[in-house]
């Protein structure tokens, strides 16, 4: 093991919680993952195997494999020659389009991370986030630029200067990234105080999609939405999940994700596959379907995943209806979207919402007092998590990521290092 990935599996994120889940042999998750590989490298080889297979769709348009690699990599040699390299903050602002995912891409290839600026965000919001991470380029659309807060970045017009980008080479671009340099900094909703940007390693993502594959054997007959902001971690899952395992992303109108009518249309009408939404938005997709009688109207799902809030009981067991598959997942940005799941099978009367029961591989998952103690079942503690998908910390805030990302107390190792 690296000693970034030591310390990714030796730090704990600590976190307020009000369940207690035992701490047994369930932290005993370690499993092998793609520990050589960043997320553009396993897409290179994904569209290598497919390369004329649908990655992307927005609307009436979209891209193959091969036409998504080869515009992502020309978009990266062009940032590098204007100094994006390994660990280089990329800020990027553009409208749900084949350019987001392109852009996204294209940022990792050039061995930079990205930083999401979704332009439908309040423009104070906005200021914020670019001052804080101070990016020193912005990829952009040419109609958003004059929405841009003041900022002193060198922007990119994906579509004004598409013509020169389009000059570069469509060759795979060499940039010397490796797996524990950063792959983004998404900022947390500010709902606790001040938002933070959080700093993940191409490690932790590479290391999520491994350890949920076991589980849900993605591949190329699947089809998922990219349905929330990509400024939102939920979308590093919904993006990077679908496209690696070589199935078709839909990217959702903005106006889609918000008529439920609408995008429960659009989820028949494309035969989509996997379904990642929060409980409180998978409540009004009920209601839709609840109206739709006629069995045209029926929906090709597989797999139907709720995390990002409790998952209240009466809407599990609504889903559990449809008769398809359910999990709960749960996890803070802090953590790589995900560090728990849990297949619902049956709903206990006993719980208001549903558990989160299990840890995620590669991670570990300790209910724990004040003194960094287990407490007794049934006794209320601090929720910490630890693994290898563990944040590198705060971004430009080394008080708070040493206050939040404490030495894990169960690792003597740790104890010595830290």
């Amino acid at each position: 093991m690296t000693d970034p990935e030591q310390r990714l599996s030796e730090l704990l994120l600590s976190t307020a919680a009000k369940r207690y889940q035992p701490l047994v042999e369930w932290n005993d998750t370690q499993a092998e993952y793609p520990k050589d590989k960043c997320i553009h490298q396993l897409f290179e080889a994904q569209a290598e195997r497919t390369p004329e297979a649908v990655a992307v769709v927005f609307e009436d348009q979209q891209l193959t494999y091969r036409e998504l690699n080869a515009q992502a990599n020309q978009l990266a040699h062009y940032l590098r020659k204007r100094g994006v390299e390994p660990e280089v903050l990329v800020g990027i602002c553009v409208e749900r389009s084949l350019e987001m995912v392109v852009g996204l891409l294209g940022i990792l290839k050039a061995g930079g991370s990205y930083v999401p600026l979704d332009p439908d965000y309040p423009k104070e919001r906005l200021a914020f986030m670019l001052e804080d991470a101070d990016v020193p380029v912005i990829l952009t659309q040419q109609r958003l630029i004059e929405r841009l807060p003041q900022h002193g970045a060198k922007v990119i017009a994906l579509d004004a200067q598409g013509e020169v980008i389009a000059r570069e080479t469509e060759e795979n671009p060499v940039s010397g990234v490796t797996t524990e340099n950063l792959a983004y900094a998404i900022f947390t909703s500010g709902s606790t105080g001040r938002p933070k940007g959080v700093q993940i390693s191409h490690a932790s993502v590479v290391n999520l999609l491994g350890a949920t594959h076991s589980s849900f054997h993605f591949d190329e007959r699947d089809v998922w939405t990219v349905v929330h902001s990509y400024a939102f971690d939920f979308s590093v899952w919904e993006i990077w999940g679908c496209i690696l395992h070589g199935g078709r992303l839909v990217v959702v109108p903005l106006e889609l994700t918000q008529s439920p009518a609408a995008f429960y249309d659009l989820l028949r009408r494309e035969r989509v596959t996997v379904l990642n939404q929060t409980p409180s938005a998978i409540r009004q997709l009920i209601a839709v379907k609840q109206r739709a009688a006629d069995t045209a109207r029926h929906l090709s799902l597989r797999l139907i995943i709720c995390g990002g809030e409790a998952f209240p009981q009466e809407v599990a067991s609504s889903l559990l209806e449809w008769d398809v598959p359910v999990w709960n997942f749960y996890g803070p940005t802090e953590t790589t979207v995900w560090a728990a799941i849990n297949q619902i099978e049956s709903i206990d009367s006993n719980d208001r919402s549903i558990p989160i029961v299990r840890p995620l591989a590669n991670t570990q998952i300790f209910i724990l007092n004040s003194h960094l103690q287990p407490v007794p079942t049934g006794v209320p503690g601090e929720l910490h998590i630890g693994g290898v998908g563990l944040a590198r910390g705060y971004l430009k805030r080394p008080e708070l990521t040493a206050e939040k990302f404490i030495p894990n107390p169960f690792n003597t190792e740790a104890r010595r290092q830290h």
